[in-house]
């Protein structure tokens, strides 16, 4: 290969253009002679200092090396396409490329090709230029003559602001990127945009970034500071012309705040308010890992359900904040008791899940038992009082006594009433003998039976008020249990009886027809429309009947679907087997409206908002009663409420009671209420009455 040049000159010669080789010397430019493989065969003084070879170095060269690597594979396949179909192209006619020197250094040329024959053999004549000072001089005049206003625009937008040309090199950046990013911005100019990325970006098969695919669209995305940690951002790239180039504008912002409070709320989907235990979804979720190990060790699994003993007494008597108090105390010392590995949970009031995880079957649980009744449980001191505590378990082992994290937490419950029947202050474990129900609820589900045939139920009606109007434009429908037997029975102890004993769904249906047609003659009383909020059990949602049940009641009280709400608990969703969205649906379709009632208390999920068709969400009370002055910082409910309206859902607070929390609430855009500030529940009667003496704002 030594004697290229030589040869190319010889051909020359033959040719009767000896003069060529003293042209190509005397040229300004630098230039080269390439053969059809893309050999280097002559090269000029200027083509010397330009890319730093000497000219016997360049005669052992490729043109593709003096390409960067990123072009090499494209630049080859242009050039044998080029000398399959020579022709001439001026300088400065689409040949603006890179180059690379040979100490690495890139360097921006205009290009332009001759295509010359000499001795029968093809070459092509391509002259060279280092356009880089007049790309320079050219990109300053453009600045100041078109992009002032624009530069202004840009320094005053408060978002980062990114502007690459097509390869995704950064021509522009503001100062708001320099402040998001730590980089002055002549450090931010000529970088890659790759190079502020935590991840990596999807790249093209010339290495360049795939700007183009994202188009309009934003995405979060994630950028890296000058000091090395990450930065949350939401991320949008737009398509534009830098003159005949094309390009990007890359517009972010800081999105950590938004990010935390999503990680607040998701923490809540899976933790207890007030303790920080997991709660029974993520419960659930251990256990179903938990039996999987112990599947394949043929160990077992230990659940242990503690309920504390006479806890109501405490509420009742020193209050809800010193309940709440012994409930953290008594959360921390557990903690404190099991071994690393082992889980407690909290599934809400005063009991607590205790889960042995991987425990050979020899292990002698009686006595570990006897120290969590002992020093656990020992005298806890909350704001003065001491208060003894004691506490009924019961204990379920896996596989024994379950195959299931749900049968083995009913199991455990059961020994946990066996406990309490034995006199408290104890542990029970699991018998299957066990499962027969116990006489005081098997009463109570007859008395309950009897009182739906002779019609002692009742209902009273809550109003509902729009904060933004201070208008009643619903009310909640609740059931009420007054026997000749045994007096007023608490919803919280005849529900769940009619659950067991299978009759909420003749219990709901009966809510359901009564308080439509309540509903229709109350609202001709006041003279317009209200929205009616029934409850909704897991057995009525995936009975047959049931839809067909509401499309009646609506039918045959004379109210419009869109004036039905239905409430669900999270449990229902939680416990989804597939079959519950097609009913959400079908309701929906119906024109009903969907509710998630007391958001927040057990496992919330925001996985669950956006797999079900919901409308509406309704914030547990025991979130509202921690408002106590309008500097609470409340954030929990303030992230519920951003999330629900991102999300197109409508939010309803429950149990509000004071003015405070009133205006807390108004101010953070919550936009229905409930609860005792403006009215207990109300028979039918006294409705119209408690609705007209609320005085709308304004």
């Amino acid at each position: 290969m030594g004697s290229r040049a030589d040869t190319a000159v010889a051909h020359c010669a033959a040719a009767g253009d000896d003069h060529l080789r003293l042209v190509v010397e005397a040229s300004p430019s630098a230039m080269l002679l390439v053969a059809g493989d893309g050999r280097v065969v002559l090269a000029n003084t200027e083509a010397e200092r330009s890319f730093g070879y000497t000219r016997e170095e360049l005669l052992e060269l490729r043109v593709e090396d003096l390409v960067p690597q990123r072009f090499r594979q494209h630049h080859d396949r242009t050039r044998e396409e080029y000398v399959a179909h020579p022709s001439r192209r001026g300088m400065g006619v689409g040949r603006e490329l890179y180059a690379v020197r040979k100490d690495g250094t890139e360097m921006r040329v205009e290009i332009g090709l001759n295509p010359i024959t000499i001795g029968g053999e093809r070459f092509v004549l391509a002259s060279v230029i280092d356009i880089t000072e007049r790309l320079r001089g050219q990109a300053a005049e453009k600045a100041a003559d078109e992009n002032l206003l624009r530069r202004t625009i840009l320094d005053t937008i408060p978002f980062c602001v990114l502007v690459t040309d097509g390869a995704g090199r950064i021509v522009t950046a503001n100062p708001a990127a320099e402040s998001l990013l730590g980089y002055g911005q002549d450090e931010l100019i000529g970088r890659w945009i790759t190079d502020i990325d935590a991840v990596e970006r999807a790249r093209y098969a010339d290495g360049t970034p795939a700007l183009s695919r994202v188009g309009a669209d934003e995405a979060e995305w994630t950028y890296l500071h000058r000091d090395g940690y990450a930065v949350p951002v939401n991320e949008a790239i737009v398509p534009l012309a830098l003159g005949e180039e094309p390009g990007f504008i890359v517009v972010a912002y800081d999105i950590a705040h938004r990010i935390e409070a999503r990680e607040r709320v998701e923490h809540l989907a899976t933790h207890d308010g007030l303790t920080n235990l997991p709660n029974r979804s993520l419960l659930v979720r251990h256990l179903d890992r938990a039996f999987d190990c112990v599947d394949r060790s043929r160990r077992q699994v230990a659940l242990l359900l503690l309920d504390l003993d006479h806890f109501k007494r405490i509420n009742d008597s020193l209050g809800h904040h010193i309940g709440d108090e012994l409930l953290v105390v008594v959360a921390e010392r557990l903690l404190s008791w099991v071994r690393q590995g082992d889980v407690v949970a909290r599934l809400g009031g005063d009991e607590f899940v205790i889960v042995f995880d991987d425990l050979d079957p020899a292990v002698d649980l009686e006595a570990r038992l006897d120290g969590l009744l002992t020093t656990v449980l020992a005298p806890i001191v909350v704001h003065g009082y001491e208060l003894a505590v004691t506490a009924s378990i019961g204990g379920a082992l896996y596989p024994a006594d379950g195959d299931d994290p749900v049968t083995l937490l009913k199991h455990a419950d059961i020994a946990m009433y066996e406990a309490k029947a034995a006199g408290r202050n104890t542990v029970r474990w699991f018998e299957h003998g066990m499962l027969a129900d116990n006489n005081d609820k098997l009463s109570l589900s007859a008395a309950l039976r009897q009182a739906i045939e002779l019609d002692e139920l009742s209902l009273v009606f809550q109003p509902q008020i729009e904060l933004g109007s201070g208008e009643v434009i619903g009310v909640e429908a609740l059931a009420r249990w007054s026997s000749p037997l045994l007096g007023p029975v608490a919803p919280d102890r005849f529900i769940p009886v009619a659950e067991d004993g299978g009759m909420i769904t003749e219990l709901g249906g009966w809510v359901l027809r009564s308080a439509c047609r309540s509903l229709a003659n109350m609202q001709e009383e006041l003279g317009r429309r209200l929205r009616l909020a029934v409850n909704v059990s897991p057995r009525q949602l995936r009975g047959e009947t049931w839809l067909a049940e509401i499309a009646d009641a609506i039918t045959s009280s004379g109210i419009a679907p869109s004036q039905l709400e239905v409430e669900l608990t999270e449990g229902i969703l939680i416990e989804d087997h597939g079959d519950v969205v097609d009913m959400l649906q079908s309701l929906r379709d119906l024109g009903v409206t969907i509710v998630v009632d007391d958001f927040g208390r057990g496992y919330s999920s925001l996985a669950y908002l956006t797999k079900f068709p919901i409308d509406k969400i309704k914030i547990d009370r025991s979130f509202i009663s921690e408002i106590t002055s309008l500097d609470t910082d409340a954030a929990i409910v303030d992230a519920i409420i951003v999330m629900a309206h991102a999300l197109g859902m409508t939010v309803v607070a429950e149990g509000v009671e004071t003015e405070v929390q009133e205006q807390y609430l108004r101010e953070r855009g919550c936009d229905e209420v409930q609860g005792y500030r403006y009215s207990p529940g109300v028979p039918a009667a006294d409705l119209v009455t408690v609705a007209q003496g609320l005085t709308p704002v304004g």
